[in-house]
C-alpha cells in the first residue's frame, strides 16, 4: 500500500503522484497542484473572474498592423463586417429597416407617453441611439429604441418627486440626466467587465416583475381607452382601479368604441403573426396602419364628436442638443442617479438577453461586455441629443429578425425613416388620438405576461415560483421600484441560502461497481457496513462551516440510531467525499480539524476523499492533514472503503 500523505516529492509537483499495487488494493496518492507564486495565483484568479472569454486571444502572434486592425474591429464591430458588406445584404437590411420603422415610430411616441415625456422625445430616441449602436454594437438583429419597462420605471420614479404637468422642464432635465447616468453605469460595467452584476436579476424574479409591470401599464392605459381626463399618477393596482371607477362621468363612449375596436384589431394581428411567423409583417405594420386609420377617422368626425383627445402639435426638425439640460446639482440629483441605475439595469438585462437569443438562432456570438459598452455609450450620447433610455426591444428585434435583417444596417435604415418623419411628417400626427397610443402600449406589454414560464417555475422549482410571485405582487400592490427591489432581494436571499445551507447527502455503493451515489435517489445503492459516506455539494466557507459541522454530526447520530434499530454492525468510519467542494477557507479548514477531533473522541475514524487541487493545497499548507495519519486521505471513496476494510480484516 502506498503512503498517501503528500511527501517532499509531492510538494515539488514531481512524479511521486502515481500509484502502486498492494496485495489486494491499489491506492493512489492524492496530488498537490504544481507550485505557483502568490502573484501567479492572483493573476490567474482575476483572469478567470473578469476575462473568462479571454477577449485578447486574437492579438497573440500578430503583427503590429494586424493588431491595430483587430483592435479597431474589437472596439468598433462595424470594421469587422463592413469590408464584406454587399448589395444583397443591403437589400435585406432595407426591407427589415423599413419594416421595423413602421413599428418603431408609433411605439416611440407611445412609450414616451408611458414615461410621462413629450411624444416627440420617443421619436428622437429612435433616431440618434440606433445610429450609435450600428457602429458599436455586435448583434446583427438587435433593433434599438425605447422599451416599455424602462419607460415605466423612469416615469414612475421621477413622477413620485416631480410633477410632469406642473414642472415639465425640470422633469425633462431629470429624464435626460437619468439617461446619462444609466449610460455611465452600463458602459462602466462593460469596461470593468462587471456584467455579472445584472445576473442578480434571476429569470424567476424577472418573470414576476415584468408580468406585474405589464398589468399595471395596461391598467394605466384605461385613461386613454376610456377618455378619462383626471387620472391618478400612482402605479399601484388599487389606486389605478379606484381612479377608473371614481371618474365614470368622464368616460367617453366614442373613445371606448374606437379604442376597443383598434385594441381588438392589434391583438388579432399579433395572434396571427404568433401562429404563422411568416406573416410577421401583419403585426409589424398594424400599429402604424392603426395610427394612420385612427387619425383619418378623427379628422373626419372631429366636428361632430369633441370628446376624443389627440396628441396635438409635435415640432418638426432634428433632435435638439440637450447637454445643457443635464442636471448635476440640486436636491433631485440623487433621484436622477437612482433612476438611471435602475433603468440601466433593466434595459441592459433586456437588451443583452434579446441580442443573445437571436445570435443563438443564427449561430454567432454576442459579447456581453461589448454590448454593455455599446448600449451605455449610446445612452450617454442620447442624453445629450434629447433622447431618453433606449435598448434592444424584443418586439422590434423579433420583427427585424423575421424581416430578414443581416446586419445592424437595418438600424440605420430605421433611423433614416425616423429622420424623414421628423423633418416632414410631424404635422400629420396632430390629430392622432391618445386612445391608439394606449392600444399600442397594451398590445406591446401583454406579451410580457409569460404564464408558461411561471407554470414551469412551479413545476421545476417552488422557491423560484415564490420569488416570481413576490416580485409580481410587489409591483402590483406596492410600487414598481419596490417590486424590483424585492426581486433583487429575493435573488440575493436565494444565493445566500444556497451558500449558507448547502446540500449534504449520504452515499451508498451500487453493487458490483466502485460507484457511490445518493442513497435517497438511487434505490439500488446500498449502505456499506460500518461506514458512513457523506458528500458536501458546495464550497466550505465561514458562512456555512458551522452549519456543516452540525449537519455532519446529525448524520452521524442518525446513522448510529438506524444501525442500532436494525441490529447492524457498529459505525466505525466516516468518509467525507470532497469531490464537489470547489473551495475552502480558514474557517472551513478549522471545521475539518474540529470534526476529526470530535469523531476521534467517539472512536470513529474520519477520512477525506478526493479533495480538489486548491482545497488540497490549503489543507496541506495549514498542516491540518498531519493528524489524519497514513490512512486519512484517499483519491476516491472506493479506494478508501476497500483499503480501510482490508486493514480491518488484517
Amino acid at each position: 500500500m502506498v503512503i498517501n500523505i503528500p511527501g517532499p516529492a509531492a510538494e515539488g509537483g514531481g512524479s511521486a503522484c502515481g500509484g502502486a499495487a498492494a496485495a489486494a488494493v491499489e491506492v493512489h496518492r492524492v496530488c498537490l497542484p504544481p507550485p505557483r507564486t502568490t502573484v501567479e495565483k492572483l493573476r490567474r484568479r482575476l483572469a478567470d473572474i473578469f476575462f473568462p472569454d479571454d477577449p485578447l486571444h486574437g492579438f497573440k502572434d500578430q503583427t503590429r498592423f494586424r493588431k491595430l486592425v483587430i483592435g479597431l474591429q474589437f472596439f468598433f464591430p462595424v470594421f469587422q463586417w463592413g469590408p464584406d458588406y454587399s448589395f444583397e445584404l443591403l437589400k435585406s437590411d432595407v426591407v427589415s429597416g423599413v419594416t421595423i420603422a413602421s413599428l418603431a415610430i408609433p411605439q416611440g411616441i407611445s412609450y414616451a407617453k408611458l414615461a410621462n415625456l413629450p411624444p416627440i422625445i420617443g421619436l428622437y430616441s429612435s433616431f440618434v441611439p440606433p445610429l450609435i449602436y450600428s457602429v458599436l454594437g455586435s448583434s446583427r438583429h438587435l433593433a434599438v429604441g425605447p422599451v416599455s419597462i424602462a419607460s415605466l420605471v423612469m416615469g414612475t420614479m421621477l413622477s413620485e418627486a416631480v410633477s410632469y404637468t406642473k414642472e415639465p422642464d425640470l422633469y425633462l432635465k431629470l429624464a435626460f440626466t437619468a439617461t446619462f447616468f444609466a449610460g455611465i453605469f452600463q458602459a462602466s460595467l462593460g469596461f470593468l467587465r462587471l456584467g455579472f452584476i445584472i445576473d442578480f436579476l434571476s429569470k424567476a424574479t424577472l418573470v414576476g416583475f415584468m408580468a406585474g409591470a405589464a398589468v399595471i401599464v395596461s391598467l394605466q392605459q384605461l385613461k386613454g381607452l376610456l377618455g378619462i381626463v383626471h387620472f391618478t399618477g400612482k402605479m399601484q393596482l388599487i389606486p389605478v382601479l379606484s381612479s377608473v371607477f371614481h371618474h365614470t362621468d368622464e368616460w367617453s363612449w366614442q373613445t371606448i368604441v374606437m379604442g376597443v375596436g383598434f385594441l381588438v384589431l392589434l391583438l388579432t394581428t399579433r395572434q396571427i403573426s404568433m401562429k404563422k411567423p411568416k406573416l410577421f409583417w401583419i403585426s409589424a405594420a398594424a400599429p402604424l396602419a392603426s395610427v394612420v386609420l385612427s387619425t383619418i377617422l378623427v379628422i373626419c368626425i372631429k366636428s361632430k364628436y369633441q370628446g376624443i383627445h389627440t396628441i396635438g402639435h409635435l415640432p418638426k426638425g432634428l433632435n435638439p442638443p440637450s447637454s445643457n439640460m443635464l442636471y448635476f446639482s440640486g436636491p433631485h440629483l440623487a433621484l436622477a442617479i437612482k433612476t438611471g441605475i435602475l433603468t440601466g439595469i433593466l434595459s441592459l438585462t433586456e437588451g443583452i438577453a434579446v441580442g443573445r437569443t437571436f445570435a443563438a438562432m443564427k449561430n454567432y456570438q454576442v459579447d456581453g461586455n461589448k454590448e454593455m459598452v455599446a448600449i451605455g455609450l449610446m445612452n450617454m450620447a442620447g442624453s445629450c441629443s434629447s433622447s431618453y433610455v433606449t435598448t434592444g426591444s424584443f418586439s422590434r428585434s423579433a420583427v427585424n429578425y423575421n424581416a430578414g435583417a443581416k446586419t445592424v444596417v437595418s438600424n440605420i435604415v430605421m433611423a433614416a425613416a425616423v429622420l424623414i418623419t421628423l423633418l416632414f411628417l410631424m404635422p400629420l400626427f396632430h390629430y392622432t388620438p391618445n386612445l391608439i397610443l394606449a392600444a399600442i402600449i397594451i398590445t406591446a406589454v401583454i406579451g410580457l405576461i409569460d404564464y408558461q414560464s411561471a407554470y414551469k417555475l412551479w413545476k421545476v422549482d417552488k422557491l423560484d415560483f415564490v420569488a416570481c410571485l413576490c416580485s409580481f405582487f410587489g409591483v402590483l400592490f406596492i410600487s414598481v421600484p419596490i417590486g424590483l427591489a424585492i426581486a433583487v432581494g429575493i435573488s440575493i436571499f436565494k444565493i445566500l441560502l444556497n451558500v449558507t445551507r448547502p446540500n449534504t447527502a449520504a452515499l451508498g455503493n451500487i453493487r458490483g461497481t466502485q460507484i457511490y451515489r445518493n442513497l435517497n435517489i438511487y434505490k439500488d445503492a446500498v449502505r456499506v457496513p460500518s461506514f458512513l459516506i457523506l458528500a458536501v455539494e458546495a464550497p466550505i466557507y465561514f458562512a456555512n462551516s458551522t452549519y456543516l459541522q452540525e449537519r455532519i454530526m446529525r448524520w452521524v447520530r442518525e446513522e448510529e440510531e438506524w444501525l442500532a434499530l436494525n441490529n447492524q454492525s457498529n459505525l466505525k468510519c466516516v468518509i467525507l467525499d470532497m469531490t464537489a467542494v470547489t473551495a475552502i477557507d480558514t474557517s472551513g479548514i478549522d471545521t475539518i480539524s474540529e470534526l476529526r477531533k470530535v469523531l476521534e473522541n467517539r472512536s470513529l475514524k474520519f477520512v477525506l476523499a478526493n479533495p480538489v487541487g486548491n482545497v488540497m493545497e490549503k489543507l496541506h499548507k495549514s498542516k491540518v492533514l498531519e493528524p489524519f495519519g497514513l490512512e486519512g486521505l484517499y483519491l476516491t471513496v472506493g479506494e478508501a472503503v476497500a483499503d480501510i476494510s482490508s486493514s480491518w480484516k488484517a
